[in-house]
Order: structure tokens, then C-alpha cells, then sequence
């Protein structure tokens, strides 16, 4: 069975951030999943806002791998402890700018 998932969107709402996906099991099969992330997360620098979407969307997947030990729910909260993995997984000791410094020529 093929699933199908399209990102809908998002809602800025007074205490999280909901994300909004459709999952398409079939052609007629479809259903609306979404998931909340505290403001704090983004005050705080502890996730950026484009990060959002990819966050939840590895959790529906993560979920929709899981579902065949019951049916996906239709909301989920990301945990501080997602949100801790998340960033540990995403940072790099890399440069973060377009073009890396060079290192230092000594003649």
C-alpha cells in the first residue's frame, strides 16, 4: 500500500505553532495530522522556524511505520525530547556560511 503525505501548512496560535499534514492511504482514503510545537521551542533558538515542518514530518513517518500496531492518531505533540534529538542530529561542526574561510596560507 502506497501512502501519500503533502504538508498543508501551518498556524501561529498564542502558545505552540500547529503543522498541518495530509495523509493519502488511497485515492479516496484521506486524513488531516497534526502537530503542535511550544513558541518556547522557537524563542529560545532551541529549533528555527524552517525547521518546523521537517521535525513533524519525521515523526509522521516515524508514526506511519508504527501504525501497524494501531491507527494514527490525528494529533501529536513534539516532546522536548524529540526536540533535543532533533537538534542533536541537525548540528554540525561545519561552517554554517555560504562560502567556508579559507584556512590560513603561511609562506
Amino acid at each position: 500500500m502506497s501512502v501519500n503525505v503533502q504538508y498543508v501548512g501551518f498556524t501561529a496560535k498564542a502558545m505552540v505553532r500547529e503543522y498541518s499534514f495530509l495523509v493519502r492511504e488511497s485515492s479516496i482514503d484521506s486524513h488531516e495530522v497534526t502537530f503542535t510545537i511550544l513558541n518556547e521551542a522557537f524563542t529560545s533558538h532551541r529549533l528555527s522556524l524552517q525547521n518546523g515542518p521537517d521535525i513533524c514530518s519525521l515523526k509522521l513517518h516515524r508514526e506511519l511505520a508504527d501504525s501497524s500496531n494501531g491507527p494514527l492518531k490525528t494529533h501529536y505533540r513534539i516532546s522536548e525530547t524529540e526536540l533535543d534529538a532533533y537538534r542533536e542530529s541537525h548540528t554540525s561542526g561545519a561552517p554554517k556560511g555560504l562560502y567556508p574561510r579559507k584556512a590560513a596560507e603561511y609562506s
